[in-house]
């Protein structure tokens, strides 16, 4: 059994025990979340979402992805910028997908 359901502005298709990084969300490690926003389980497909249905999950982790760099530059002048970015994330471990009845 798979959904898809929808959590910081992207669509993500899960099962049952799958590990996830989605955008933060709130939370502390341990602690259970559901995600209401389910688009589709197997072949029922929401509009745009399924009543009653909710995939439940475990926040595994809150972390920090890796450093990216950001160089700016302009021509012609002696004006330089060098910035770093981590994006914050959300591991989770999908437990149920619960359907609507």
């Amino acid at each position: 059994m798979f959904a898809i359901i929808e959590t910081g502005g992207k669509q993500i298709i899960v099962k049952a025990g799958d590990t996830i990084f989605i955008e933060k969300i709130e939370g502390k490690e341990g602690d259970k979340v559901s995600f209401d926003k389910v688009l589709a389980i197997n072949d029922k497909i929401g509009t745009p979402y399924l009543e009653n249905a909710a995939v439940l999950a475990a926040i595994e982790k809150q972390g920090k992805a890796k450093k990216i760099v950001v160089y700016r530059h302009n021509a012609k002048s002696t004006h330089k910028r060098k910035l770093g970015h981590r994006q914050p994330y959300t591991r989770v471990k999908i437990l149920e997908i619960k359907e609507a009845k």
